[in-house]
């Protein structure tokens, strides 16, 4: 292989403020992009590497699958060569709804499922009877979700009007509305009838009904329409779906009418009592998901059965990378959507390091923003874990503990805006502290503790919050 091909080449660079910028990035080492905030570092590394190599990427893909892709231009440049597929690790907070959870973004959950569809006992059989994601293993309550939602009737009633009146306070039910005059022209109700009047039959019908053909008549003419009890269509509309995955407008038109509470069956444990009756040394599936990765570590390695040794290998193998970076506080069964920005950028490095992809170009955006300076060191040794195994690794970063972990740096400055675009410097750790930029200087710079601290002016209440780890915390 050339020498030439051994780096990343850009030409003539002019994404946003960058001015003709020319560069040649290492393969397979660390290139940390350093430089004050709106200097260009990203123009070079997201608008101009990352955006090129999607785009040819993408255009493997054909018209049909391109059409659902976001769409990349071609980047203003006068060549750009020796690019790999990029792989972007940013600080997108994770969605996923429901049933989208730790353990099943990062690959873990299979493995523990095969783990104790070998050797959990009494046996219940494959790996899938445990996924509360497939409708074998799900509990047949809550569909997998571990809590029962329903409609709060006390908010979407209000029994002192008639439906012409306006009863059925629910969205989809506003006088005149289509749900409505399905409700008027079944003919079972009288429209001018309060609610409190109801019989216990007719209130029966109203809300709880299964579906039924009914003739009603649409410009003239008989036509067939499904008509619902209204707490039977809210929850086959919304319930039974998973509400996450939904628009947010429809999130918060519906949110308020809904009461939520743990599945009675599951006990939020997800899954049917077939599976959470097995056993591995006195825990199910469910019980060892809802330990803290460092706990769980010990546990798994507890299981002496030659027949597993390597699933348990794996397994420990994924946990152990999830302590490394620290993470080790979290469950497998934490819903992705709860997760920060730094813990889903963690996360996503801990997928692509069990990986076994190869020669691809890492990109990460500030990966130490959320991390305890204790936890740095853990987040250099995996990006040299991932260099190491072949890949070329670019950050964008501000921190002086994770830039010393650079094989290769690039300062963008002088200054922000108008006043940046340029390559200031290029090469070592120890080159930049010499170099008289904007980073050399600060960073040679001992940090130096306030003498003053402001007075505060006022107080900002929190009472009793009790949302993930805080235990009813009043401050």
């Amino acid at each position: 292989m050339s020498e030439w091909n051994e780096y990343i080449v850009i030409s003539g660079a002019r994404e946003n403020n960058l001015k003709n910028v020319s560069l040649r990035i290492p393969k397979r080492k660390i290139t940390i992009f350093t430089g004050v905030s709106g200097s260009g570092k990203s123009s070079i590394v997201f608008d101009t590497i990352a955006a090129e190599s999607t785009r040819l990427l993408n255009e493997n893909f054909s018209m049909f699958v391109r059409s659902f892709l976001p769409k990349y231009p071609q980047p203003d440049a006068d060549a750009i060569e020796n690019l790999s597929m990029a792989v972007i690790v940013d600080q997108k907070r994770l969605g996923g709804g429901s049933h989208s959870t730790v353990g099943t973004i990062t690959d873990i959950a299979p493995i523990l499922r095969l783990l104790f569809s070998r050797i959990g006992q009494p046996y219940v059989g494959p790996a899938y009877m445990f996924s509360f994601n497939d409708p074998q293993g799900m509990c047949p309550e809550c569909n997998g979700i571990g809590r029962k939602l329903g409609l709060d009737l006390n908010k979407a009633l209000d029994k002192s009007l008639s439906l012409n009146e306006g009863a059925i306070l629910l969205p989809d039910y506003k006088v005149d509305s289509w749900e409505w005059n399905t409700l008027i022209q079944s003919g079972f109700f009288d429209p001018d009838k309060k609610l409190s009047e109801y019989t216990n039959e007719e209130l029966e019908r109203l809300l709880y009904s299964k579906a039924t053909k009914i003739e009603v008549m649409f410009a003239g003419k008989p036509m067939n329409i499904t008509m619902e009890g209204i707490v039977e269509k809210f929850t086959n509309k919304y319930i039974k779906r998973d509400l996450k995955s939904m628009s947010e407008r429809t999130q918060k038109a519906v949110l308020p009418f809904m009461t939520e509470g743990l599945c009675s069956v599951c006990r939020g444990a997800r899954l049917n009592q077939a599976s959470l009756n097995c056993r591995i040394n006195g825990y199910n599936i469910a019980e060892m998901s809802a330990m803290e990765v460092g706990h769980l570590i010990r546990v798994v390695q507890e299981i002496d059965d030659p027949a597993v040794a390597p699933v348990i290998r794996s397994l420990t193998e994924r946990l152990q990378h999830m302590a490394d970076i620290g993470l080790d506080y979290l469950t497998l069964d934490r819903e992705t959507a709860t997760l920060s920005g730094g813990e889903s950028q963690r996360i996503k490095m801990v997928k692509h390091l069990s990986g076994s992809l190869v020669d691809v170009t890492y990109i990460f955006d500030e990966p130490s923003v959320g991390l305890h300076p204790r936890d740095v060191h853990r987040l250099n040794e995996l990006l040299k874990r991932l260099r190491d195994k072949g890949n070329t690794v670019l950050v964008v970063e501000h921190d002086p503990d994770v830039i010393q972990a650079a094989d290769h740096i690039v300062d963008v400055g002088p200054h922000a805006g108008s006043h940046g675009g340029t390559i200031v410097y290029e090469g070592s750790f120890q080159g930049l502290l010499e170099s008289g930029t904007l980073t050399g200087n600060h960073m040679r710079q001992p940090l130096r503790l306030k003498e003053e601290c402001r007075q505060p002016s006022g107080k900002l209440s929190i009472k009793e919050a009790s949302l993930h780890n805080l235990r009813n915390v009043s401050v």
